[in-house]
């Protein structure tokens, strides 16, 4: 009777052991899909309307008086696409948007919004803190060298190539997060419209500014005045391509 009751205890211990085994193991996987899912979420919205979301399953809209927002496409996509195969073109496109996600992921104030197409869109100051668009102008500076750069290894191996418009401009915004499945983080105002303007008439290689923007960054990098620009639903507007940064700034 002893024998019997020493192996039913080492057996029930065993049991439990298993089980405190198991659930150990299904525990550290629940914990690596929630850090799954966290990265997924991270990688669609900004850290803060990550955690408004996980914690209260919605988060709210936000206005920010003074964002800059950015954007980008290719000169001539279509008729470039058309010299591609759809495999090459991808390829090309996610080389392109790779080497831009890289540069903005340098400065910690600017966050992607979306690629539309060929168009790529980003904006700092979409936080609490008060943000210049300085880290803005630099990183569509390193954009365009980025880009010149594949640009000489594609003539090299006498393939088509991308050139970019760059616009930029800064105002008030509201963001927030839209739709249930799929949802998006977006950005809205006459702001935006006005970015959108300002990179329509920007050229192959520049960065575009708007006088908003120029005011606030014009000691800091050398810029060319273009005058006043017609632009579609804006009238004439002030616009300023900068050259470089300035030395003393980058000190």
């Amino acid at each position: 009777a002893p024998g019997y009751g020493c192996c039913g205890f080492s057996g029930r211990f065993a049991a439990k052991r298993r089980t405190a085994k198991s659930l150990e193991e299904k525990n550290l996987q629940i914990e690596e899909e929630r850090q799954r899912s966290d990265e997924l979420l991270l990688n669609i919205l900004p850290a803060s309307i990550a955690e408004e979301l996980k914690t209260n399953g919605k988060a709210k809209a936000r206005q920010y008086k003074e964002a800059t927002v950015f954007f980008s496409d290719f000169i001539n996509f279509t008729s470039i696409a058309e010299k591609l195969s759809p495999q090459e073109l991808v390829q090309e496109l996610d080389k392109c948007f790779k080497g831009f996600d890289f540069i903005i992921s340098q400065y910690e104030d600017i966050e992607k919004i979306k690629t539309i197409g060929d168009a790529y869109m980003c904006a700092s100051g979409l936080n609490e803190r008060k943000s210049m668009p300085h880290s803005m102008v630099k990183a569509a500076l390193e954009m365009q060298e980025f880009l010149e750069e594949q640009k000489q290894e594609r003539i090299r191996m006498g393939k088509p190539y991308f050139e970019a418009r760059i616009g930029i401009h800064t105002g008030p915004v509201v963001a927030g997060v839209v739709g249930v499945k799929k949802f998006a983080y977006d950005i809205w105002g006459d702001t935006v419209n006005t970015a959108a303007r300002v990179e329509a008439n920007s050229e192959a290689g520049k960065v575009n500014i708007s006088e908003t923007t120029y005011g606030l960054i014009k000691y800091d990098f050398e810029c060319i005045h273009r005058g006043k620009v017609q632009a579609k639903n804006k009238g004439l507007l002030d616009m300023y391509y900068v050259q470089r940064e300035l030395v003393a700034a980058a000190v």
